[in-house]
């Protein structure tokens, strides 16, 4: 494989020139600022946010042993699952190759930026069928979105598999690891500087505790990350966001306690599950949710809605037949789940 990520890049971002604010140049500290239009009265929010968020990427490259400027931080994974379509694929030409079922948002971001999605089908068991991706990419197969542990189903892809897509795929390969924190992998952060067109995605919104603050985290080469920070919002991270994950990341110990308490949840869920005669099969997961195969799984998801408790109806969606996704709750949201399924 020849990778050159020059020829992915589309023309008019390989020719643009960023938008660029005073804050871009300036490195320091300064007493008086008159460059930005600001309101000069202080408060705690009178002035831009860092637009590229140093503080926090510096202690997010402390935990992931990587370098700051291959980090790139976002609105959610969402932003930059947006700004990679934008960058990379050409509307109306390009492609991208999303294996189903997985995240919605993968094709929701092609769709709304006009490129075509060519959707490959996982196995029955949720893995990669390698051969039949390799027959579907094409010269303008840009993007393959894989998401381990993926959503819905819960389990990790073959990691030889995808070792075997990046090591013969000429574009990116971007394996969304929202779920990570809850398996026993390492992930494929290690293997970042092996692979040149490895995108990462990752979160703070499932084991940190902070889907309110909409922060997702994307790790790739520095090339990679420098072309989405060309196309990026100027001040797309807001202050109070940066310092609440600041202080978040910090407590390392206590994102701990909690995804230990959620896994075995999880298990606790898992086995009682097991003994409700309406539920068919629980799939194998190292998610923080649990996807089950059962009778009339659109009746139960209505009649649990009355109930107030508010589960995934993933019955449409291909190879998910019946099923629901439950998320690991409190052992008393557990507790009352369970009692309601085995009542109705």
């Amino acid at each position: 494989m020849n990778f050159d990520l020059l020829k992915l890049v589309r023309p008019n971002v390989l020719k643009l020139k960023p938008y660029s604010s005073a804050r871009d140049d300036f490195k320091g500290s300064a007493s008086i600022f008159l460059d930005a239009n600001e309101n000069p009265f202080p408060n705690k929010y009178n002035r831009y946010p860092d637009p590229h968020q140093y503080k926090l990427k510096e202690r997010i490259s402390e935990l992931k042993k990587i370098k700051a400027e291959q980090i790139f931080l976002g609105n959610g994974s969402d932003e930059a699952i947006d700004l990679l379509c934008r960058a990379f694929c050409e509307p109306g030409v390009d492609n991208v190759l999303i294996p189903q079922p997985t995240y919605g948002m993968y094709a929701v971001s092609a769709d709304i930026n006009a490129v075509e999605i060519i959707s490959g089908k996982l196995t029955k068991d949720f893995d990669l069928d390698l051969d039949a991706i390799k027959n579907q990419w094409n010269p303008n197969t840009k993007l393959i979105f894989l998401c381990s542990p993926n959503n819905p189903s819960g389990n990790l892809l073959s990691v030889d598999k995808i070792k075997n897509i990046l090591g013969s795929f000429n574009g990116l390969v971007i394996v969304d690891e929202a779920y990570l924190d809850f398996t026993s992998y390492e992930g494929f952060v290690p293997l970042l500087n092996k692979y040149p067109n490895l995108v990462i995605l990752q979160t703070l919104s499932k084991a940190w505790g902070l889907a309110n603050i909409r922060l997702g985290m994307c790790f790739a080469s520095t090339d990679v990350i420098a072309i989405l920070n060309k196309i990026k919002p100027p001040y797309n991270i807001n202050g109070v966001t940066q310092q609440i994950a600041l202080e978040n990341l910090q407590q390392v110990e206590l994102k701990n306690k909690w995804v230990e308490e959620i896994i075995n949840e999880r298990e606790h869920l898992r086995s009682e599950f097991l003994k409700i005669p309406s539920i068919k099969r629980v799939y194998p997961s190292e998610a923080n949710f649990l996807l089950v195969q059962i009778n009339d799984a659109q009746k139960i998801y209505q009649q649990l809605i009355v109930k107030g408790i508010v589960l995934r109806d993933r019955s449409n969606v291909i190879l998910c037949g019946d099923c629901l996704r439950i998320t690991v709750g409190t052992p008393m949201e557990n507790k009352e789940l369970l009692l309601q399924l085995n009542q109705l």
